[in-house]
């Protein structure tokens, strides 16, 4: 009995000790599937992972192929464009190139979390905008319409090596993300096939669960319900991973599609905007041109009026042949002064600058103020105890303050007050318009007129637009401003309220004066009085590719007693110097073929420097850079026998030297 109580208890012992054996590995083996259906969901997510920094790198390749395609499409749209020189084709350069800046800028955000292709994209904008200003100069010889100018401007540009310094960068860019795509596939495979073994060391494990659920199943019940409870568990687990990969399998598929419309509605939108500008743009040009027909057909109808009838009246009064033409001379005055004003609104004229305190300036014209207002205005000004000094073409900036009060004058009605400020300002950045931060002079005319409507505001400064009754403006006034303070570094500002008056307030930029200012342009002034001429007989050489003005040239210098002699280029210009030691004075066009005026009168300067100098022009943006012409005296065209013997007798007295071979020759005679 004793014998079989101990057997009983140690099978009970054995019993128990072998339920715990079995409980602990039920235990053991529900951890280890729970550890690997843990790894196997972590792989999973590395795989996925893999995958979207796969999808990345094809985007950025993607990416750079675009770009690379675009500024390819932009240099070949640019090459049409100096060819043919049509605005259509220019449109297609500019489109395309903006288009490349808008990929870059998108692959700038796609790495920016990767510090060395980040630096990359960073170093490809710096080699764009370095090519954008190389392709500028032919695209704007071409918008200019220089013929074959802007073919030998695009082969320089095509011979510069950024354009392959920009598309090797491209390619490195490329080429980097192709590394890296080798390694993230790489990853992909490895998280792939680290799955693969866990999900099968999974299924071994439920095989030998299974197994030891058999063998230990005759041990405990217990033990058995616990362990195939696990088994469930672990089969539910599996399932919800399941489940969960098809979940964001499926979600990734909608992502992708969403991705994809929003590409796709972003170039429709793209391609809409384009089209809007397109439709501005012409609207604007449409504007312009009707604007500039109906000034220059009431201008032309005078000139062409006055000419008609004093050639009728030829043979009867003189008085009225002289009527009719001063009325095509100032019909033929007005059009030219349109003209400049064109010029200024669109910023094409370079400017003449000179160092100068506004202060001072302003003080100087009170009087023509005055005379140009009406004495029934009151006229106040404030000027800052220490003036800040400018750098400005003042004839443009006197145009500009008197404009402005012939502004408020007409708003006023020619009653009321007017007050002329000039401030130091200095500003923070963008705090008006888009001026940068820094030093400023603020020149302010204010009104107490009916001021401008609201509606209004945003249209006052466009070209042929005016708040005036019919007949009281061009329209021009403002936009001239406007061209003027944008092309001097500055920019202009409108503040009315109606009933009150309006103040429009111009900011040039501050400079510091110190020591000798460098020289400085000076064009000839249109009304100047009458100076002492040369002596007659002085030899003049015209320099003149347009034989009609060369002619009407030639025929107002003999009209004033000089001896001329006429050529149609800057070579045979050279020739005749060669030749002739007695010319005083050169008078040349700015732009002529083969040679320009600035290049002739560079390479004359330098063996015959006691030759004076005069340029004739009619436009001097032609002449490219403005510093080409400093130190000399501009005439501009059109002008007349007076005003051509006052600019002749300013220019021959500013010769560098009074001495002269053929004088030193006649002496020793």
């Amino acid at each position: 009995m004793a014998g079989e109580g101990f057997d009983t208890s140690m099978d009970e012992t054995s019993g128990r000790g072998r339920g715990a054996l079995a409980s602990a590995g039920a235990v053991v083996a529900t951890l280890l599937l729970v550890a690997l259906m843990f790894m196997v969901t972590s792989s999973n997510r590395a795989r996925e992972q893999a995958i979207l920094w796969e999808r990345h790198s094809y985007d950025v390749m993607l990416l750079t192929r675009s770009a690379d395609g675009s500024i390819a499409r932009a240099e070949a749209a640019l090459g049409r464009y100096v060819l043919d020189e049509l605005q259509k084709t220019g449109t297609t350069y500019y489109n395309e190139w903006r288009l490349a800046e808008r990929q870059i800028t998108q692959l700038e955000r796609m790495v920016y979390r990767d510090p060395e292709q980040y630096a990359r994209v960073k170093e490809l904008r710096r080699l764009y905008r370095v090519r954008g200003t190389e392709l500028a100069v032919a695209a704007a010889a071409a918008s200019a319409k220089k013929g074959s100018g802007g073919i030998s401007l695009f082969y320089q540009a095509g011979m510069s090596p950024t354009g392959d310094a920009l598309r090797g960068k491209l390619s490195e860019i490329a080429q980097e993300e192709r590394h890296d795509l080798l390694d993230r596939m790489t990853a992909t495979g490895t998280s792939g096939a680290r799955a693969n073994e866990l999900t099968e060391w999974l299924g071994w494990i439920a095989v030998l669960i299974g197994i030891g659920a058999v063998v230990l199943g005759y041990l405990a019940y217990r033990a058995i319900r616990q362990r195939l409870h696990a088994l469930a568990e672990a089969d539910s687990e599996a399932s919800r991973a399941q489940r969960l990969e098809e979940a964001v399998r499926a979600r990734t598929s909608e992502l992708v599609d969403a991705n994809q419309r929003l590409k796709e509605e972003a170039a429709e939108r793209a391609a809409a905007e384009a089209q809007l500008r397109q439709v501005q743009k012409m609207e604007a040009v449409g504007q312009l041109t009707g604007g500039i027909a109906h000034d220059f057909n009431n201008m032309l109808a005078v000139v062409v009026g006055g000419l008609d009838l004093a050639k009728r009246k030829l043979r009867s009064s003189k008085r009225e042949v002289e009527f009719h033409l001063d009325n095509a001379m100032e019909g033929a005055t007005r059009a030219a002064a349109l003209t400049r004003r064109l010029l200024a609104f669109a910023r094409a004229e370079p400017l003449l600058p000179v160092s100068t305190s506004p202060s001072e300036l302003v003080e100087g014209m009170l009087d023509l103020v005055d005379r140009s207002i009406g004495e029934r205005i009151t006229v106040s000004t404030r000027f800052p105890e220490r003036p800040w000094h400018i750098r400005v073409d003042t004839n443009q900036l006197e145009n500009a303050i008197l404009n402005m009060a012939v502004n408020g004058r007409d708003a006023m009605d020619g009653q009321g007050q007017l007050a002329i400020r000039v401030d130091n300002v200095t500003l923070a950045d963008g705090e008006v318009n888009e001026l940068s931060a820094g030093d400023y002079v603020r020149i302010s005319v204010a009104d107490t007129g009916s001021g401008i409507p609201p509606e209004m505001i945003d249209r006052v400064f466009e070209p042929f637009f005016t708040t005036k009754p019919v007949g009281k403006g061009t329209g021009l006034g403002l936009s001239q401003i406007f061209g003027f303070a944008r092309q001097s570094g500055g920019n202009i500002t409108l503040d009315s309220t109606v009933g009150v008056g309006t103040t429009v307030s111009i900011y040039l930029p501050r400079i510091e004066v110190s020591g000798q200012n460098a020289a400085e342009i000076r064009p000839v002034p249109r009304a100047i009085p009458e100076v002492a001429v040369a002596p007659a007989g002085t030899s003049i050489l015209v320099v003149e590719d347009d034989p009609r003005v060369s002619r009407a040239t030639v025929g107002a210098l003999e009209e004033l007693g000089y001896r001329t002699i006429a050529c149609a280029s800057g070579r045979e210009a050279i020739d005749l110097l060669e030749r002739e030691t007695s010319i005083s004075l050169i008078i040349t066009d700015v732009m002529m073929p083969e040679m320009t005026g600035p290049e002739l009168i560079r390479e004359a300067a330098h063996r015959w420097p006691w030759i004076a100098v005069l340029f004739v022009t009619g436009y001097v943006g032609e002449a490219g850079d403005a510093d080409d012409l400093s130190g000399h005296d501009i005439l501009r065209k059109p002008f007349t026998v007076s005003g051509l013997s006052s600019a002749v007798a300013s220019a021959l007295s500013r010769r560098v030297s009074e001495w002269h071979p053929a004088e030193e020759v006649s002496a020793a005679e």
